[in-house]
């Protein structure tokens, strides 16, 4: 993943690409920081799975970014977030769409024979550990919540 963020970041200095340089050194960034943090626990480098959640982190906050932006009548700084979404997005992995997801909250629901909202936990924490980057968790946890009733 870092060698992919980085293969980026020089096409987008050999285009002059401003948006995309800005935004590809924030991520660098985020990945420097929990490097650092990791170090400091005497952890190793974070892995790609590390990663996509970092993207995931940047991408949920330039969403209620751009929602204060719209809502207060900022149409320039809302499309620099739209921007800046769209540039972090290319480097997730595909994501479910509501059908898959729904299949994949079953077979969890399944697959830890929960038996209640009790055992929400178990569910969320099956699903990120597989799923990770790859859904809205929030969404998932709706979903689960409405299997497991």
């Amino acid at each position: 993943m870092r060698e992919i963020l980085s293969s980026a970041f020089k096409d987008a200095m050999k285009r002059q690409d401003k948006r995309c340089m800005a935004t590809l050194r924030l991520i660098q960034a985020a990945i420097h920081d929990r490097d650092i943090a990791n170090r400091g626990q005497g952890k190793d480098p974070i892995e790609d799975a590390e990663i996509i959640g970092v993207l995931a982190k940047m991408i949920k906050q330039r969403e209620e970014s751009l929602a204060i932006y719209a809502a207060n009548n900022r149409p320039e700084l809302a499309e620099q977030e739209r921007e800046e979404i769209a540039i972090i997005t290319r480097f997730l992995p595909a994501q479910l769409c509501e059908a898959e997801m729904r299949q994949v909250c079953e077979e969890i629901v399944t697959d830890v024979n929960a038996a209640g909202l009790r055992d929400m936990g178990k569910c969320m924490a099956a699903l990120k550990e597989r799923y990770a980057g790859k859904m809205d968790f929030t969404q998932a946890s709706s979903m689960v919540k409405d299997l497991l009733r």
